[in-house]
């Protein structure tokens, strides 16, 4: 079997299922997003971003929305082990080139030619560089029970004016108890998690269709656009406006 190889295919919508392949995995979307989730992490993978996963290391993968995916696999004798076991990474133009062409050679029996030797190699490279600075826009999942039902109570009402204590009732415990989960399993505050949890919302919106910014802002929670534009640079570095942008660069 090829030492690298890649593809590209369609996605319907799908719950989260777990993935995990026995070589280097650069997952990136051209269309639509995904939502990535390990060791109490979640990231949303839109276009112009990509997912590089070590070899046998087990992910949950979630398809909120139809998605297309372009993937490439390297053997680990032919790539380094990654800097982590899962890293969300910004991809350049160059890497994003060198993946288009990359698709070109899918899984086989026999060895890559020279040439498409030299572009998976050129591309591990340019990847592996890119992993060193990952995306800082994550949420953490949580590790109890409780906290696991109060996120996910959480996400699904993101456009509804929700109130952290009925969360905590819903879940059985006294504002204060799930106050401390939050700080204890995920570092930070339940606004923090709720503010995170939009701006990623708002992310694969972005990714899916052309909807204004201001529509987009209203359907993650926020009434107000100007408080929406500030979290989403505050968390990505960028507006909306032009983090869509590099979906389309």
């Amino acid at each position: 079997m090829r030492e690298a190889f890649a593809f590209a295919r369609s996605f319907p919508p799908a719950p989260p299922t777990e993935l995990c392949v026995d070589r280097h995995y650069l997952l990136c979307a051209s269309r639509g997003a995904l939502v990535l989730e390990a060791h109490g992490t979640s990231w949303v993978l839109p276009p112009a971003r990509a997912a590089l996963i070590a070899a046998g290391e087990p992910i949950q993968v979630a398809v909120p929305q139809p998605v297309t995916t372009s993937s490439v696999l390297f053997a680990p004798g032919f790539a380094p082990d990654p800097p982590s076991p899962l890293t969300v990474f910004d991809l350049s133009p160059l890497a994003r080139g060198l993946v288009t062409e990359c698709v070109a050679w899918p899984e086989a029996e026999e060895p890559l030619p020279p040439y498409p030797r030299a572009i998976f190699a050129a591309l591990a490279a340019v990847a592996w560089q890119l992993a060193q600075r990952p995306s800082p826009v994550t949420v953490p999942a949580g590790r109890s029970p409780e906290l696991r039902r109060a996120m996910t109570l959480t996400r699904e009402a993101l456009a509804e004016d929700i109130r952290f204590e009925d969360v905590a009732r819903d879940v059985g415990l006294v504002p204060r108890s799930l106050a401390r989960r939050f700080e204890d399993e995920c570092g930070m505050t339940w606004r923090a998690v709720l503010r995170r949890m939009r701006v990623l919302r708002a992310v694969e919106h972005l990714a899916a269709n052309d909807d204004s910014v201001t529509t987009i802002a209203h359907r993650v929670g926020y009434t107000s656009l100007s408080a929406f534009n500030a979290a989403f640079r505050d968390l990505t570095g960028q507006t909306p406006t032009q983090y869509r942008a590099t979906f389309r660069t």
